[in-house]
C-alpha cells in the first residue's frame, strides 16, 4: 500500500488535524524549565515492594503482572477511598483489608477501581499547554496565564505571572501542595540522578517570538517515577564446548547473538520493558560479558551496519581487538546502513 509523502499533500485541505503549517512560524527562541515533583507513595498496599524500591526489575512489566495501569479506589463506603495502587494485585491484597466506613461525600457510580496509564499527564497539566498538535486547548483563555518569557516581559496584560513565579499555583494527581514542585533546570537536556529517584519530572517548554515576546506555543510534560540505575546484570555460566585431542595451539572462540536492534521491538517482545530492549543498555552489557569470558576470537550475529561503526568497533579496539564487517547477502530489509 502507497501513500503520497506529507509535503506533496493539498495544503488547502480543511482538516483541522493537519500538522502542515499554513504559514511559517515567526522567529522564536524556547524556553525551557525542569522540575522535580513531590515524593508520594506509590503504593497504597503495605506489602508492596514498590513502596521502598524503585529498581527497573521491581517497575517492570513481570513484575507489574504485565499491566501498564494504576488503579485508584474510588468507593466513598470503603476505607480503601482514594488509594493508589500499583497493579491489580496489589489492590487486591489490600481490598481484603479495607472496612466499610460511613462518609459524607456521595456516593460514586461504581466501586470499580479507576485505571490511569503509568505516565499519564495530569488534566490540568494538558490544558495549560498552547498552540500544541495535542493539547487540550487551542488558544489561550481570559483566565490563561501562561509562562514569563526568558527576559521576564508581561505578554498576556499585567496578571501575567513572570517567569519567577511560574512555579506556584500547580497541583498534580497525587494531591501534593504545589510548592513542592521544585525547579531543578532550565537547560534543553536535563539527565536524572539520584535525588530524582521515586519522583516524577515535570518540563515546561515555551516558544516566544523574538520581536514581540508573544507566547506562541507552551507544554507542559510530566515523566513517569524516575527509577534507580539497572543493577549490572549477573554472570552468566556460558556454554563450553570440550576441547579436540593434540598437542596444537589452544584458543578460545565466543560466537554470540546479539539481536539486531531493528528486531528488538516491543511488537517482537511484549514482555520486555523498554529499557530492557534498548540498544544503549544491552550494547554495555553485551560488552561486559564478551570481555569477561577473555575470548581470542568474537564471532558476532545480526549486527547492524550503523551500530558496528558507531558502537562495536570501538569498543571492540578498546578491548583489544580488530575486527572486519561482513553485511548479510540477502536484499536490504528496508533500513539504510542496518
Amino acid at each position: 500500500m502507497y501513500g503520497k509523502k506529507l509535503d506533496d499533500r493539498d495544503t488547502s485541505s480543511s482538516h483541522n488535524h493537519s500538522k502542515i503549517c499554513r504559514e511559517p512560524p515567526p522567529n522564536h527562541e524556547f524556553s525551557y524549565r525542569w522540575f522535580r515533583g513531590p515524593s508520594v507513595e506509590p503504593c497504597a498496599y503495605e506489602g508492596c515492594p514498590r513502596r521502598t524500591s524503585f529498581s527497573p526489575h521491581e517497575w517492570s512489566k513481570h513484575a507489574l503482572g504485565g499491566s501498564g495501569c494504576s488503579l485508584q479506589c474510588v468507593s466513598t463506603q470503603s476505607s480503601l477511598y482514594k488509594s493508589t495502587f500499583c497493579n491489580a494485585s496489589c489492590f487486591v491484597k489490600a481490598w481484603k483489608t479495607q472496612f466499610t466506613v460511613q462518609s459524607d461525600i456521595p456516593q460514586a457510580r461504581s466501586s470499580t477501581p479507576t485505571r490511569r496509564r503509568a505516565g499519564s499527564y495530569a488534566d490540568d497539566d494538558d490544558a495549560r499547554s498552547v498552540g500544541s498538535t495535542n493539547s487540550a486547548r487551542s488558544g489561550m483563555s481570559s483566565n490563561y496565564n501562561p509562562p514569563g518569557t526568558p527576559r521576564e516581559i508581561s505578554v498576556d496584560g499585567p496578571n501575567t505571572p513572570r517567569i519567577s513565579d511560574l512555579s506556584q499555583g500547580y497541583g498534580n494527581e497525587y494531591g501534593a501542595q504545589s510548592q513542592e514542585w521544585v525547579e531543578i533546570s532550565r537547560a534543553e537536556l536535563y539527565i536524572p540522578h539520584a535525588d530524582d529517584v521515586g519522583r516524577k519530572l515535570k518540563l515546561e517548554a515555551a516558544a516566544y517570538s523574538v520581536e514581540s515576546g508573544e507566547l506562541l506555543m507552551h507544554r507542559v510534560v510530566k515523566t513517569d517515577l524516575v527509577l534507580s540505575r539497572t543493577p549490572d546484570p549477573e554472570k552468566r555460566n556460558l556454554v563450553t564446548a570440550k576441547s579436540a585431542a593434540g598437542g596444537g595451539a589452544r584458543f578460545r572462540i565466543v560466537t554470540y547473538n546479539i539481536l539486531a536492534e531493528i528486531y528488538a521491538t516491543q511488537q517482537q517482545y511484549p514482555y520486555a520493558d523498554l529499557w530492557f530492549l534498548s540498544w544503549d543498555f544491552r550494547f554495555q552489557n553485551i560488552i561486559r560479558e564478551i570481555v569477561d569470558v577473555g575470548p581470542d576470537i568474537v564471532c558476532l550475529q545480526e549486527v547492524q551496519a550503523d551500530h558496528y561503526e558507531s558502537h562495536l568497533y570501538n569498543a571492540m579496539h578498546e578491548a583489544g581487538f580488530e575486527g572486519v564487517y561482513k553485511q548479510k547477502t540477502r536484499q536490504s530489509m528496508g533500513m539504510t546502513g542496518k
